[in-house]
């Protein structure tokens, strides 16, 4: 993999680059559409093509691992192939599934044992595992295991599990370089940054993590129920520290508000379920704020559901077809809301983009934030 900058803007800490892969390249900041259990949910893998554009998106490695196996995955010849995207994959490593399944598991030094939510049936995830798993499954980046702390979290066991997450990343990063792809194309690691909202606990995760010199960095942690505020303040201090020349991932972020925030911190790579999960509730996201598609007050209103007109779902809906799709329970209201959601994002991350090569990314910005929080 590899990493070109070219852009920083003159107004902020944003940059624009592209990163390589042997699936294809990826423009930054990019968003990252989440494909849980091999699929994004509501939407086309032809659609996240040529509607959306998506350029990469995820997989989940608790979810894979379970559902549909190892064995089929490995079969089809990853998941690649599983799922007809051509496309990079990004792969997590379990480790915030982990983390929700706090009744479900147990840690310890060697890995976690922890209880399928599908039949009850126990598992281990190991960082040597969980790169077998990976490597399986054959996503173009795949995350280091790590454990991911609750907000709030108390300084010692923040510590302790910091601790533990870089002995992890250790061994991760020996059986990843002591092993090979099964699918003839490269992989590559990102270690994650933790230390909960401490500054001199993740001041001294992302020098460590810096330290092992791989081709990307994560943040984790953050967007687990600490104030917008500090996980800006916990994001600038980490970026501060991880080097320039490495594109940084903040992991399960976030709100249109929180991509923007975070790219003027120098954040490269984002992903989140938001834009689907509250797509299929009704929610919609446009350049003028945010829609409830329920709300009686779009009714008789037959305007396109973004203003601005910016995705396919605006060139053929208007608000009140969509609003009635969900009133009648259609199932074509979750795929307009998906396409429309994810449409949005990728155009939000490309106009960023483009203000950054203007040098006027933090006047662009602000004038952006302000709007994209309204409740229309």
């Amino acid at each position: 993999m590899q990493f070109k900058i070219h852009h920083f803007d003159k107004t902020s800490n944003a940059r624009s680059g592209t990163i390589i892969t042997d699936h294809g390249n990826i423009d930054t900041p990019i968003f990252m559409p989440v494909g849980t259990a091999g699929t994004v949910k509501a939407i086309h893998n032809k659609d996240l093509h040529e509607q959306v554009k998506a350029e990469i998106i995820l997989g989940n490695t608790y979810h894979l691992y379970l559902r549909p196996g190892l064995e089929i995955l490995r079969k089809a010849g990853g998941l690649h192939k599983f799922n007809a995207w051509d496309k990079p994959i990004l792969t997590d490593s379990g480790g915030y599934q982990v983390y929700s399944l706090a009744h479900r598991r147990k840690m310890k030094e060697d890995g976690v044992v922890f209880q399928s939510h599908i039949d009850g049936s126990r598992h281990m995830f190991s960082p040597e595992g969980v790169m077998d798993i990976q490597r399986v499954i054959g996503g173009d980046i795949i995350m280091a295991f790590d454990e991911c702390t609750p907000y709030p979290c108390d300084y010692n066991y923040a510590k302790e599990s910091m601790e533990l997450t870089h002995r992890w990343l250790k061994r991760c990063c020996d059986h990843f370089d002591n092993t090979t792809g099964h699918y003839g194309y490269n992989q590559t690691l990102f270690p994650i940054v933790q230390g909960s909202t401490y500054k001199d606990l993740r001041e001294k995760s992302a020098a460590f993590i810096a330290a092992q010199n791989r081709d990307g960095n994560a943040i984790g942690g953050l967007s687990v129920g600490e104030p917008a505020e500090m996980m800006y303040e916990m994001t600038d201090l980490v970026c501060s520290v991880l080097p320039k020349d490495k594109p940084r991932y903040l992991m399960g972020v976030g709100t249109p508000v929180n991509i923007l925030e975070s790219i003027s911190l120098g954040i490269d790579m984002f992903d989140c379920v938001m834009p689907t999960r509250n797509a299929r509730n009704g929610m919609i996201f446009t350049s003028e704020g945010i829609l409830n598609m329920r709300n009686k007050k779009w009714e008789k209103d037959f305007s396109p559901i973004d203003p601005a007109g910016q995705t396919f779902a605006d060139t053929m809906y208007s608000k009140a077809y969509l609003r009635h799709l969900f009133v009648a329970n259609e199932m074509l209201a979750s795929i307009i809301a998906t396409m429309h959601n994810l449409s949005f994002y990728m155009w939000l991350v490309k106009q960023a983009r483009e203000q950054i090569k203007l040098d006027n990314f933090a006047a662009w910005k602000n004038q952006m934030v302000a709007k994209l929080s309204a409740r229309l």
